[in-house]
């Protein structure tokens, strides 16, 4: 929609300080000429925007022009608020609350209807959490190195790192930074850290690139796994693979069938399930859970 595309060509200008209609036009994938027509668009609405010609030209927008809230609508703020109240939920202070407190002030006519989205992130480790993030994005702000025991499976040690950005997926939290001592970026959980600080060292911001956070680069899998299930454990491999990865067998079990990174991770969750699941392949799965299982018997068997 036009109305939307304005907003957009406006939220860019308040954030650059300087484009141009090529760049705008791939963007929102339109032609130059409708691009023109927007800034014009813009020019009528009152919104100083000033275009220069030829070489180092470019679209802006006059110094110190302020977007009125109004420009968002209802929709729009319910939006920032549902994501403000998110960060909150993982916060350590009292910033975020004191921010939406800032945007409603004075905004009860603005914001209409009732809160329909609800995000916590905190999980069961939000004691530990909280003070992680807020150290990680102090250091971050002030291009600080940070330091911090880390735990892995190839084993455990002080980590330093340049920190770059902080990441929310796979329910869980992830710093992505420059480890000084791989001379790589990488990307730790929070969760595995522990006496993590900011040091008083400055290090030169790099041209991070942002990381790549698709299933594939990051659980590449190339295990093939076939699990039979009982039926009455569909409803957790719906809530974890999906409705679509399994088949129903005719005696009513579940045969299971995917792609698996970690071979060890693999057999930790199959063995969750107990005797519920019994693995067809791969072969080295199934001989790994007859000996842990031997093992486990071994703890437990009686004198």
């Amino acid at each position: 929609m036009k109305i939307d595309r304005l907003i957009g060509i406006l939220s860019i200008l308040l954030q650059e300080d300087k484009t141009t209609a090529p760049v705008l036009a791939e963007k929102f994938e339109v032609s130059r000429r409708t691009i023109n027509r927007d800034i014009e668009d813009l020019c009528k609405a009152g919104i100083p925007v000033r275009t220069v010609q030829g070489s180092g030209g470019g679209i802006s927008i006059m110094d110190g022009y302020r977007m009125d809230r109004t420009i968002l609508t209802s929709r729009d703020m319910q939006m920032i608020l549902a994501g403000l109240r998110s960060l909150d939920s993982v916060s350590g202070n009292s910033y975020y609350g004191q921010l939406m407190e800032k945007i409603q002030t004075g905004s009860s006519e603005f914001i209409s209807g009732r809160d329909s989205i609800l995000i916590d992130l905190s999980s069961w480790y939000r004691d530990s959490l909280a003070p992680k993030i807020e150290i990680l994005q102090s250091a971050i702000e002030a291009r600080h190195l940070v330091r911090f025991q880390y735990y892995s499976p190839s084993g455990e040690g002080i980590r330093t790192v340049e920190p770059y950005y902080l990441v929310f997926r796979w329910s869980s939290w992830y710093l992505w930074g420059w480890c000084t001592d791989r001379q790589d970026y990488r990307l730790f959980k929070l969760n595995r850290m522990d006496q993590v600080s900011e040091t008083e060292q400055e290090f030169v911001c790099r041209k991070a690139p942002m990381p790549d956070l698709s299933t594939e680069k990051i659980f590449p899998g190339g295990i093939k796994v076939k699990a039979l299930f009982t039926p009455d454990m569909k409803w957790r491999l719906v809530e974890e693979f999906g409705p679509h990865c399994f088949t129903e067998t005719d005696d009513g079990k579940l045969l299971f069938t995917a792609d698996y990174t970690d071979m060890e991770n693999l057999v930790t969750w199959l063995m969750t399930y107990g005797a519920k699941a019994e693995v067809l392949e791969p072969e080295e799965a199934r001989e790994m859970i007859r000996r842990n299982a031997e093992e486990t018997l071994k703890l437990y068997k009686e004198d």
